[in-house]
C-alpha cells in the first residue's frame, strides 16, 4: 500500500510540478548590483537548457521566492523530493537552501569540539577538498546527477554554455579561451561552477534584509511576541546552540552536523527508485554525513559516530513564502510541514506521540526532545523565526 501511494504521488508530481517562471538567460539583464562574475553565475543558475530535458535549472529546486529552496507547494506537501529532468527519477532529500552558505568552510574535523564542520549538501559531500570552495563543488553536482539535471557528462554542460547567449560574458569574465572545452573540459566545468558560487555568495542571494537585520541596526522594533521568541531561542529552547544568533549579520548556523531524530518520510519516492540508485529499496536508511564518510573510505571509528547526522541549515528565510498558506517542508527529508510542527518536535520529541527516529543511535538528546516549552512559547519562537525572512521594509 505504501509503495502504491508513493508511486501515485510521484506520478502526480511529474504532472503538477510548476517550474519557476524565470526569464530565459538571453533576457536576463546585467544588474548594477551584481558584478559581471555574479551576473554570469545568475544566468547559469537560471538556465533550463543545462538539463537533459532543457526544462530544469538550478532555480527549479532553489527558487528566490521561497529562500532558494523548493518552490512548489504541492511537492512540499507530498513527496517533498522533486522530480528530476527525467521525470520518473527522484533524489532522496528535500532541496537545501542555496542562500547564506558562502561562509561554510572546507569540511574538516575539529579535534577540540570533536565535530565535523563545513562542506555543503545535507551530508557534506561537497567538501571543498578539491576546489577549495564547497559552494562551487556543490554546483558541479546536480548537472551530472542522473536523478537531477541528468546531463550525460561535464563536456555536454560546457558545450551548452559555449552555445548560450551569455557565452560572450563568460569569456569577458574568465578570459579568452576560457570556454575551450575541447582542450580543457575540467577547467571549463570548474569555471562554470565557480561562477554559480559567486552568484550564490552575492548580495542578491544573501541580502540580510529581514526584520531582524533592521532590528539589529536599530531601524526596526520586534514585537513583544517576537522578542519573547528571541529570548527563548537564545535561552530555554537552546536553538542558538547550533543556529548561532550572535554578531552583526548572524547566519543562524554553525555549519556542523546533528541527528535530530527525525522520523522517516514514508512518502519519499526514493524508496521506489530502481536498485541501480537505491539497492536497499524499502529498507533504505538515510545516514547522512556518516554515509558520505563511509563511502569516502574512512574507518568505522570515524564514520559510525556520524551516521544519521545532517548539516545544520541556516534559519534565514525559513518562513519565506510567496503567499499565505504556501506549504514549506522542514528537515532534511521534509517530514514536517509547518514551523509549529518542527518546533514542537524539538520541544516534545521524547515525550509526545512521535514516530520512531529513522536512525536512533546518534540522536541528540542533550539539546532537544524535552524542553518543557508551553504552547505559547512555541508560538513565540515561531513568530521570531518569521522575522528572519528577507524583504522586510521598515517604516520611515
Amino acid at each position: 500500500m505504501k509503495i502504491r501511494k508513493r508511486l501515485l504521488l510521484a506520478s502526480l508530481m511529474t504532472l503538477l510540478i510548476v517550474l519557476p517562471d524565470v526569464p530565459a538567460a538571453a533576457n536576463l539583464e546585467v544588474q548594477s548590483a551584481l558584478t559581471p562574475m555574479e551576473t554570469l553565475g545568475k544566468m547559469i543558475f537560471f538556465d533550463t537548457d543545462l538539463s537533459a530535458n532543457s526544462m530544469m535549472s538550478c532555480a527549479t529546486c532553489h527558487a528566490p521566492e521561497v529562500g532558494y529552496t523548493g518552490p512548489d507547494a504541492i511537492v512540499n506537501d507530498t513527496t517533498v523530493v522533486y522530480p528530476g529532468a527525467i521525470s520518473t527519477r527522484f533524489g532522496n532529500r528535500k532541496p537545501p537552501t542555496a542562500a547564506y552558505g558562502g561562509e561554510s568552510p572546507v569540511l574538516y574535523f575539529d579535534e577540540t569540539e570533536e565535530l565535523w564542520i563545513g562542506g555543503m549538501f545535507w551530508d557534506g559531500r561537497a567538501t571543498g577538498w578539491t576546489l577549495g570552495d564547497p559552494l562551487a563543488e556543490q554546483a558541479q553536482g546536480p548537472f551530472l546527477n542522473p536523478l537531477e539535471q541528468a546531463m550525460p557528462n561535464a563536456r555536454t554542460v560546457c558545450v551548452k554554455v559555449a552555445l548560450s547567449d551569455y557565452a560572450g560574458l563568460f569569456e569577458e569574465v574568465w578570459g579568452s579561451g576560457s570556454l575551450d572545452y575541447k582542450k580543457d573540459v575540467t577547467g571549463t566545468y570548474e569555471r562554470i561552477a565557480r561562477s554559480i558560487s559567486a552568484y550564490e555568495k552575492s548580495d542578491e542571494v544573501n541580502p540580510f534584509s529581514s526584520k531582524y537585520d533592521f532590528y539589529l541596526k536599530g531601524e526596526a522594533e520586534l514585537s513583544e511576541l517576537e522578542l519573547e521568541g528571541l529570548n527563548l531561542f537564545n535561552g530555554k529552547a537552546m536553538c542558538s546552540a547550533c543556529h548561532i544568533s550572535e554578531g552583526e549579520q548572524p547566519l543562524f548556523t554553525d555549519f556542523t552536523y546533528d541527528n535530530l531524530g527525525i522520523p522517516r518520510n514514508e512518502d519519499n519516492p526514493f524508496y521506489d527508485m530502481p536498485k541501480k540508485w537505491n539497492p536497499d529499496g524499502e529498507e533504505w536508511t538515510d545516514v547522512g554525513l556518516g554515509g558520505f564518510l563511509m563511502a569516502a573510505g574512512y574507518p568505522e571509528e570515524v564514520y559510525e559516530p556520524e551516521l544519521g547526522k545532517f548539516k545544520v541549515p541556516t534559519l534565514r528565510n525559513v518562513d519565506l513564502r510567496p503567499y499565505e498558506g504556501f506549504v514549506k517542508a522542514f528537515g532534511h527529508n521534509g517530514y514536517f510541514k509547518s514551523l509549529e510542527d518542527i518546533v514542537e518536535f524539538y520541544n516534545s520529541r521524547d515525550e509526545g506521540d512521535w514516530p520512531e527516529p529513522e536512525y536512533a543511535a546518534t540522536m541528540n538528546s542533550d539539546e532537544l526532545g524535552s524542553l518543557g516549552l508551553t504552547p505559547h512559547e512555541v508560538d513565540a519562537i515561531v513568530e521570531f523565526l518569521k522575522a528572519l525572512s528577507d524583504g522586510y521594509e521598515p517604516l520611515d
